[in-house]
């Protein structure tokens, strides 16, 4: 009987939380809560858990470089697997404390608003049209935000987070989705040392660390155009410092083509030819967010 498998993730109740338990639904897994990203890694670099769970990506926010430099210089983890999931937030609290005459919640019973930053400023356009005079505090995570709300009956407190936060402490959602978009989707990814595989996954991508030579003018459009005339597609790309020193940079690429394929293999001989590095971050199945399953 195979050892159960362990995934570290952010903490408990938040939309990390949320994601994973849509990724690993009907499967026995043990989930790890950590506190900062560093101790999500470390965690799985350590070989304590089997893999990680990194928020990589967000609709709004775009690219969340710290967790990509993480992937890229602090550690050496393959990517398994990536999936997105709907970053949802919600406007939580003590229905019966902040209730209006006329049923529903008072904005005016409402003294402070409390979240994680990056909830708080996705969630700006519903704080200054319903909220204006409340006081806005952040926490490192939402799910500590609605925790202290628990802890602090009779306050005039709510938090922004996520319904599973709500659930888990006993708490009233007074009004769902309070985002500011509604294509608001974060994209996540599965990285260890364990392989991964789901038997619904019919689609597979490649991502690269590409390092241009400091002495090769139009390095950048060579390597390109050895994508481009293969019809290979890339799904993005992006730049970052290396680190090393001002102005030298590596491109992250993701592709839309698993590694075994022949046109790809071809493609990355052609780029080192011109003395570009090209290290693999992962070959890996992307699945598709189906909505019906996404309950938590």
């Amino acid at each position: 009987m195979s050892a159960r498998k362990s995934v570290a993730l952010l903490p408990k109740s938040t939309v990390s939380d949320e994601a994973v338990r849509y990724l690993f639904r009907g499967e026995d897994v043990e989930y790890v809560y950590c506190k900062m990203i560093s101790d999500v890694f470390l965690s799985t670099a350590k070989g304590n858990t089997d893999w990680s769970v990194i928020p990589i990506e967000n609709t709004i926010d775009g690219s969340v470089s710290l967790h990509m430099d993480w992937l890229v210089h602090e550690v050496d983890l393959p990517i398994r697997a990536e999936w997105v999931y709907p970053s949802i937030q919600n406007l939580i609290g003590r229905s019966g404390e902040l209730s209006g005459e006329e049923g529903g919640w008072d904005p005016h019973k409402i003294t402070k608003v409390m979240s994680h930053p990056v909830a708080m400023a996705q969630c700006l356009q519903f704080i200054r049209a319903n909220l204006p005079h409340a006081e806005l505090e952040t926490f490192s995570s939402t799910s500590e935000a609605v925790r202290m709300v628990k802890e602090n009956p009779g306050r005039g407190w709510a938090a922004i987070g996520t319904r599973l936060a709500a659930s888990d402490l006993d708490l009233d959602v007074l009004q769902a989705r309070v985002t500011d978009h509604d294509n608001n989707f974060t994209r996540f990814l599965l990285v260890g040392n364990t392989s991964y595989e789901k038997p619904e996954a019919v689609h597979r991508k490649t991502s690269i660390l590409i390092t241009l030579p400091e002495d090769y003018p139009g390095a950048l459009h060579q390597v390109l155009s050895a994508f481009a005339w293969r019809r290979i597609n890339l799904s993005r790309i992006e730049s970052r410092p290396t680190k090393k020193k001002l102005g030298s940079y590596y491109f992250y690429i993701d592709i839309e083509y698993p590694l075994a394929s022949v046109l790809l293999t071809a493609a990355f001989a052609e780029i080192e030819a011109i003395g570009c590095q090209v290290r693999i971050l992962g070959s890996y199945p992307s699945l598709p967010f189906q909505e019906n399953n996404a309950e938590v």
